[in-house]
């Protein structure tokens, strides 16, 4: 009897351990079952985020991991003439990697800056600067662990801070986006 006590308590300990992986949440973030993160998990910069992803017609599982936010100088959007004048650029430097192994070459992903706040900048940058070329993933993208690194443009209004970036594309990360904050 005793015996069959133990193993129902192990059983029943091992089933609660199961379905805590399924939901797993520390620190603002969410581990959904499938291994990617939650819509409206919070990570730090440098945290590693798995996600569903698409773009250009492909689709798989990347994880973003982003390196940095810093502000750089009103110089460098120069190029932008008066439609940079009052604004600063964000650079968002990151490191993505194929999780799932599909075939993701040719696709690029994108972040938005937010303020302190978690709202967005309001300010969107179409295309980089000397300083931070955005890059597609290269042909290699196709197998898993293939990681690249990229830079993203963001901006801010100057003057106003910036406190991170958001992810927000796919199964319900538009409405409710994966953010890290400095």
């Amino acid at each position: 009897m005793k015996s069959a006590r133990t193993a129902l308590i192990a059983t029943a300990c091992a089933a609660a351990l199961l379905l805590s992986a399924c939901g797993e949440e520390a620190g603002g973030k969410t581990v959904r079952a499938d291994g990617t993160l939650a819509p409206g998990s919070e990570l730090r910069v440098g945290e590693r985020a798995v996600v569903p992803f698409s773009d250009a017609g492909k689709s798989g599982t990347i994880a973003i991991t982003v390196k940095s936010v810093d502000v750089g100088p009103k110089e460098d959007l120069a190029k932008f003439k008066d439609k940079g004048e009052g604004t600063l650029p964000v650079y968002v430097r990151m490191v993505i990697e194929n999780v799932g192994g599909t075939d993701l070459a040719d696709t690029s992903v994108s972040v938005r800056a937010v303020d302190a706040s978690g709202k967005g900048t309001k300010v969107i940058m179409a295309g980089g600067t000397a300083a931070c070329k955005g890059e597609t993933a290269p042909e290699t993208f196709t197998t898993p662990g293939a990681t690249y690194e990229t830079c993203d443009t963001e901006g801010v209004k100057d003057g106003n801070e910036v406190g991170g970036v958001s992810f927000g594309e796919g199964d319900g990360y538009k409405d409710d986006p994966i953010t890290w904050k400095k």
